[in-house]
């Protein structure tokens, strides 16, 4: 004999396994690991320095 389901139940197990796998497929593709990440942070600030360096100083006149 076939065994008793509550379809309620088996349609929210279902959704978890799906929402798992998705969450696993998207590690692998977003992911990043905590050096590429520090890679980033590393050139970002290089960037914003660089920037800084561009900018011009008003005269102390104009300045108030």
């Amino acid at each position: 004999m076939a065994e008793i389901v509550n379809l309620k139940r088996e349609k929210k197990r279902r959704a978890r396994a799906d929402a798992a796998q998705l969450a696993a497929e998207n590690r692998v593709r977003f992911g990043r690991t905590k050096g590429e990440k520090l890679v980033d942070a590393q050139a970002r600030e290089r960037d914003e320095v660089r920037h800084a360096q561009g900018k011009l100083e008003l005269p102390p006149l104009l300045k108030e």
